[in-house]
């Protein structure tokens, strides 16, 4: 019997062009009719989360930046998970050592000290997700997202020091040398403060050890009376695999990496075959009878 759903965005329920299919929409009305509660869980902020869900009339609860916050299907933050400055000296000291460029991501916004970069990273992302890039609107969104004050271009990172309030949530690091990202990884990994993913080749996703998709999905069960045994859950990479291993039906996109398939008893459709609601029409037909 699942009573709780959660799905994974980019890769997963978004398609190429980051939207949702009238499939995949369907499909979650379809749960929310029965009384299932459908999470998203992703790795995105909030600002970047909402913004291709805002294009449908779905109302959802968001698992954002991998658990570090979450928020209810009014938005309302009902937990939040941040780095301390020990931990964040730690992992930017890494990454400067191997030149590995990042990003940062707070409860205020995603920081970049080099937008060039950041195109440059989203043509790769594109690119090993064996997609065409379009240069222009990566470009165009790059600049929308200045223009509204979500991206942030500072000189330097010692800016955020400075700003009373401010909490480090995520830090973002890309380099298309996979043997610098892998080094860094398991370094960093070593830490037990810190969990450590990635949701592409070539990025590594970096949060405090309590900020994970599955422990968010974990209390957001427990606060339901849901048994994990009867949750559902969706991905495609390594930062989906702590939930995918704690639910009783875990589901992996047919696009997903092998490690997350190997976490998986079932593997659906790709993502741009809505494989999300094939998935979500498939157990409910065949687990809530």
């Amino acid at each position: 019997m699942i009573n709780l759903i959660a799905t994974d965005m980019d890769g997963t329920l978004l398609n190429a062009a980051h939207e949702i299919s009238e499939e995949n929409i369907n499909a979650i009305h379809y749960a929310q009719s029965l009384g299932i509660t459908v999470v998203i869980a992703t790795g995105r902020a909030f600002y970047e989360a909402s913004t291709p869900v805002a294009q449908t009339d779905l109302k959802v609860p968001y698992i954002c930046l991998n658990g570090a916050e979450v928020r209810d299907e009014s938005f309302n933050i009902s937990s939040t998970s941040n780095l301390n400055r020990e931990l964040i000296d730690r992992i930017t000291g890494e990454l400067n050592s191997e030149d590995i460029y990042y990003q940062i991501y707070t409860n205020i916004g995603i920081y970049t000290e080099n937008p060039e970069r950041d195109l440059e990273i989203y043509i790769d992302i594109a690119e090993r997700a064996g997609q065409q890039a379009d240069v222009e609107k990566i470009k165009a969104g790059i600049q929308k997202r200045i223009d509204n004050g979500t991206l942030k271009v500072v000189e330097n990172y010692d800016k955020i020091k400075e700003t009373p309030g401010e909490i480090v949530m995520k830090i973002l690091a890309f380099d298309s040398d996979l043997e610098k990202i892998d080094r860094v990884s398991a370094k960093l990994a070593e830490s037990g403060s810190l969990a450590v993913s990635s949701s592409s080749r070539g990025n590594i996703e970096i949060t405090h050890a309590d900020a994970q998709k599955g422990i968010a999905l974990a209390t957001i069960a427990e606060k339901l009376h849901i048994d994990m045994d009867n949750v559902m859950a969706i991905g495609d990479n390594l930062n989906d695999i702590s939930m995918l291993e704690r639910v009783g039906y875990p589901v992996a996109m047919s696009n997903g990496t092998e490690e997350v398939k190997a976490a998986s008893k079932y593997i659906t459709e790709t993502n741009e075959n809505s494989g999300v609601g094939k998935a979500i029409m498939k157990l409910l037909a065949e687990c809530n009878k």
